[in-house]
């Protein structure tokens, strides 16, 4: 066989393999519907737990502005494998759905949105670690902040309203491909808790310079902040199967032409996987 086409079976087969892995365990995944008071809504969410009583450090997890389910009706494949992998390592996980507790749809069209990152959905991250604290399966004082995109967003934003709290409400948190511009152009933000940010240097949905400028002026102040970014990786790039491809008429862009590109890249994946359950189980 030639080589060339030896390349495209191995790469095939390398994109492909996960969501095997991910049809395989998917039974395993017994997601709890729950309902919590949120500061403006009454929200409802996906919660996942690892085997035995616990008590079990959690995750809360916020969704991006294609919201929290595939069109299968499921958690997304991107929720489903993340949520898998942090119940294996003995997470808690709950996703609360910002969107259709208020009746939304996806909103990455949409300009003028109702669950906003920089104002509702802090409400609703702030109000889902609360839900966290109240539950006796959940060890006290491990409570992490995990979002991807839009929710990246709200994981920056969040962060700056929890520094001005007299207690520690989340012990870490990562965001994935954040959008960083308006927060850094405020030059307010701020942070007590640990950040792990993690985006591609070809993101052209969100892109990696204004988060590069935030992480620096953090650092600078002494905030506990990391980056890590990766070469030639766009938006999604830790999708467990997805094809690059473009998307169109998006609100907002770094170009400001409403397109940009999403996918799978294979070695920013498994990168982002090892960092991320590292950095959380410190």
């Amino acid at each position: 066989m030639p080589s060339h086409r030896r390349r495209i079976i191995r790469t095939a087969f390398q994109l492909w393999l996960p969501a095997l892995v991910l049809l395989a365990t998917a039974q395993a995944l017994q997601a709890e519907t729950v309902n919590f008071p949120g500061k403006d809504a009454s929200l409802q969410g996906e919660l996942l737990k690892p085997e035995g009583a616990g008590p079990f450090p959690a995750v809360v997890a916020l969704h991006g502005c294609g919201g929290l389910y595939g069109k299968s009706g499921g958690l997304s494949r991107r929720h489903k494998d993340w949520a898998e992998r942090l119940t294996q390592n003995g997470f808690i996980v709950l996703f609360p759905d910002s969107f259709g507790s208020r009746g939304l749809g996806p909103q990455c069209r949409t300009g003028e949105r109702t669950a906003r990152a920089s104002r509702e959905r802090i409400g609703d991250a702030i109000a889902a670690g609360e839900y966290l604290k109240t539950r006796p399966d959940v060890k006290p004082g491990a409570v992490s902040l995990l979002g991807w995109s839009n929710g990246g967003t709200t994981v920056l934003f969040t962060l700056r309203e929890a520094a001005r709290r007299e207690d520690q409400l989340f012990a870490k948190a990562v965001a994935f491909y954040p959008g960083c511009r308006v927060p850094f152009e405020r030059g307010n933000w701020h942070t007590r808790t640990s950040l792990l940010l993690l985006i591609g240097e070809a993101d052209d949905w969100t892109p990696a310079e204004p988060c590069r400028q935030l992480v620096s002026t953090a650092q600078g102040a002494g905030e506990p902040v990391s980056i890590v970014t990766y070469p030639g990786a766009y938006h999604e790039f830790d999708a467990p199967d997805m094809a690059i491809h473009m998307l169109r008429r998006l609100a907002y862009t770094a170009n400001r032409t409403g397109v940009a590109h999403a996918g799978t890249d294979i070695a920013a994946r498994s990168d982002s996987i090892d960092r991320v359950m590292g950095f959380l189980a410190r």
